[in-house]
């Protein structure tokens, strides 16, 4: 651990955006620096899980992998929405194997331990005679949960703040354009990216900055000159005007603005009149991440926009994937160590790597300033 503290000092989060070098290679590449941010980061910030209508319904459960933990949501009988760590408490095997579903009680398949839907231990086959057991001490261990627009939210450690604080200003942006209004979810793909998440974080964060190079198609229907970069505690809006343009990209991304919500540390937001869509951007390991989308489109969408809309994220997704496991295996380079922010155009990814590098030497996920 003193080596991967030392690779902390590469990074100076006290430096003002037009002095600063960005977070250093060694970043992205060392397996300790992975390991300090799934404690400091993941384990201590709200995380996105599902969809909140997978657990509308007593019954309902969803299960996630958060910091390394298996997470098991569930709507009680009660109508409480509550979340557990998914790990039975006799031999550490999962309780709920399936991604989602409906249940009546929480059964371990490996030896049949029960558990009712608010994780209180009820059933346990042949344990007669074991001293000093009591099945009130070993329920499902608790964890934060909290619902907000179609989407539900665990923390794996306490709190400090409660979701919608968490949020910073996109609920209230949200309210005002009334921008889930009439959105269903349709679709989710999966991309699996030889890239750590943090290059993705940092492609998405650089203010439009590579989107004339890398993205054409998208290029068209946005007006760069006036794309705006907003960071706001945890939260930071990439907005831009939308203009009239030619091919699948004119007639699926239209509107009067497009605008681009990044909520730390790894979650995305995408909104375009009647579309929408969230990237979650998931660790595997120091050289890895999983981007999983989901799409929302209004009710009235027709079919072939809808599967027109897929293709062109697809496309733009492919673009990005290129770009970012490129710049990946150059991190293990012996050319590169740090580089400099672009002052117009790159102070989310600068908000970032702060509040990342904050996080990384205190243990805590702070909101920078």
């Amino acid at each position: 651990m003193g080596g991967t503290l030392g690779l902390l000092t590469g990074f100076d989060p006290d430096r003002p955006l037009e002095a600063a070098h960005t977070i250093p290679n060694t970043w992205y590449t060392s397996p300790g620096v992975a390991a300090l941010e799934r404690d400091a980061v993941f384990a201590r910030t709200w995380q996105a899980v599902g969809r909140r209508e997978l657990v509308a319904k007593p019954g309902q459960f969803l299960t996630a992998d958060v910091a390394g933990e298996p997470v098991l949501v569930v709507r009680g009988e009660d109508g409480t929405l509550r979340a557990f760590v998914n790990v039975c408490r006799h031999r550490a095997a999962r309780v709920c194997t399936d991604e989602c579903g409906t249940v009546t009680k929480l059964r371990c398949r490996y030896h049949g331990w029960t558990y009712d839907l608010a994780g209180n231990l009820r059933g346990v086959p042949e344990f007669d005679g074991v001293q000093d057991f009591r099945r009130e001490e070993n329920g499902l261990p608790p964890v934060a949960v909290a619902e907000w627009g179609p989407f539900v939210f665990v923390h794996l450690d306490e709190p400090t703040e409660p979701l919608t604080t968490f949020l910073g200003p996109l609920p209230a942006w949200v309210e005002s354009r009334n921008a889930f209004a009439g959105l269903t979810w349709y679709a989710r793909t999966a991309y699996d990216l030889a890239c750590n998440w943090k290059v993705y974080a940092d492609n998405y964060l650089d203010g439009g900055y590579h989107v004339n190079t890398v993205h054409p198609a998208l290029a068209g229907v946005l007006d760069y000159k006036e794309y705006r970069t907003a960071c706001d505690g945890n939260a930071v809006l990439q907005s831009s005007p939308m203009k009239p343009a030619d091919g699948d990209a004119g007639r699926t991304r239209t509107g009067d603005l497009a605008a681009y919500w990044w909520v730390y540390p790894n979650l995305m937001l995408n909104v375009y009149a009647g579309v929408a869509d969230t990237n979650l951007v998931l660790p595997l390991g120091p050289d890895r991440c999983r981007v999983v989308f989901d799409f929302y489109f209004a009710e009235t969408a027709a079919e072939e926009f809808k599967a027109e809309s897929v293709r062109v994220a697809d496309r733009v997704q492919a673009e990005d994937v290129g770009v970012c496991e490129e710049v990946q295996r150059n991190l293990h380079g012996r050319s590169f160590a740090t580089g400099r922010y672009s002052v117009k155009r790159e102070n989310g990814q600068h908000h970032f790597h702060r509040m990342l590098a904050l996080a990384l030497a205190s243990g805590q996920s702070p909101v920078a300033s």
